[in-house]
């Protein structure tokens, strides 16, 4: 951690709020900066793809630019990538979805804080599959909000099981927080898993919270089975995706939040004390990415699916790793043994090897025995890794 962090951190100064405490310096970032500082790191830390954007869409922004697009769209996005999403979504999961059921926001982070920050109070309870990623509970907390956390493990592939989340909901339950295929742990839930989830929770009058950003990313000819496709109808659930992961978009910012159209409607308002409006150049990228050749994403889950093949091997070639399959994004979350501190194994795997992985308990407490390793980087890179962390691995008396 940085001077800078620290004084953050550890400051009383009573000008800041203190539900800025509720926000941990991220692991991620920790890692990385200590990386920074040295020379030969391989990172396998990075949750960016990277592969160049699909030149159709990168030739829309400039094209946009050149044109002199660079004013404010609507405040729910530009008309054109609202009625494209709609048609988008309409066809995929045949859901008769309306541009006012959607808001274009800068990122899907903007997009989850919004959903979070706007049904989080206090006393307020969501129930949060760990690991999970890092962003929610931060959102939840600094409002009041209560997070109930259902660990899931390893050995089971970290598949939730619907009925611990169904038991997990009492009165002060407020929503459900999904996100399948999941950061950090690359698991897709199965159609009843989120059928069972999502109908109990309208029955309950809870809100499902679905972040799906790696929608596209699912391996092994599986079908996504989308909160949106197992839902009756949209007055319970907020759906969060962009165009980030699948079209190699993550510094553009486009996202976007679909739900009921009251619940659009109120989001709207927030979001304009927020951003106002998202990136309008690479609001028109995006509606390029929706209507041009879908090669692009083909060949990158092509490519990611041969990478997540090579990776399994590996990590179950590693001592001390308890690995499994991943069917989605590009992540891996492999436990060490029960006790071992994950932040101690990534900070020593880091300076011994050069290494780079993000310690597990930077995505709950449930977690601190493991790692997450990404593999949106080089099969090249990814082997150059494990010829480091294998024999280092078998060094280590855990």
């Amino acid at each position: 951690m940085s001077e800078l962090d620290i004084d953050f951190y550890e400051s009383e100064d009573p000008i800041w709020n203190p539900a800025l405490h509720t926000m941990p310096v991220p692991g991620i970032r920790r890692m990385v900066n200590l990386a920074a500082t040295m020379d030969d790191v391989i990172h396998l830390s990075i949750g960016q793809p990277d592969f160049k954007p699909p030149d159709h869409v990168v030739q829309a922004a400039v094209e946009a630019l050149q044109a002199g697009q660079t004013g404010y769209t609507m405040d729910a996005g530009l008309p054109e990538l609202l009625e494209a999403l709609a048609d988008y979504y309409r066809n995929r999961y045949q859901r008769p979805l309306v541009p006012e059921n959607i808001m274009v926001t800068t990122g899907a982070t903007e997009a989850i804080y919004l959903a979070l920050t706007a049904t989080s109070a206090p006393g307020r309870e969501f129930i949060v599959p760990e690991p999970a990623f890092m962003l929610y509970a931060p959102l939840i907390r600094m409002n009041g909000g209560v997070v109930k956390a259902i660990p899931t493990h390893a050995e089971q592939h970290h598949q939730l099981d619907p009925e611990a989340v169904i038991d997990a909901i009492d009165n002060n339950t407020c929503a459900i927080v999904l996100n399948s295929p999941s950061n950090p742990t690359g698991t897709l839930y199965p159609r009843e898993t989120v059928e069972a989830i999502v109908q109990e929770a309208a029955y309950r009058g809870v809100y499902v919270i679905s972040d799906e950003v790696y929608d596209h990313l699912v391996y092994d000819g599986r079908e996504y089975p989308s909160v949106l496709s197992c839902c009756a109808d949209l007055d319970h659930v907020m759906v969060v995706s962009s165009f980030s992961k699948t079209f190699s978009m993550a510094g553009m910012r486009i996202g976007w939040l679909m739900a009921s159209q009251g619940a659009i409607k109120k989001l709207r308002r927030y979001h304009m004390f927020t951003t106002t409006v998202a990136n309008t150049p690479c609001q028109w990228a995006g509606v390029a990415a929706l209507s041009g050749d879908r090669g692009f994403v083909d060949n990158m889950l092509a490519e990611y699916q041969r990478r997540r093949d090579r990776l399994v091997e590996l990590v179950e070639r590693t001592p001390h790793l308890t690995g499994y399959r991943p069917e989605g994004a590009f992540y891996l979350f492999p436990s060490l043994p029960e006790g071992v501190n994950g932040g101690n194994v990534a900070l020593k795997l880091l300076r011994e090897t050069g290494v780079c992985t993000v310690a597990g308990d930077t995505f709950g407490e449930s977690c601190s025995n493991a790692i997450r390793i990404s593999y949106s980087t080089s099969l090249e890179q990814i082997e150059a890794a494990f010829e480091r962390i294998i024999p280092w691995m078998a060094k280590q008396d855990f």
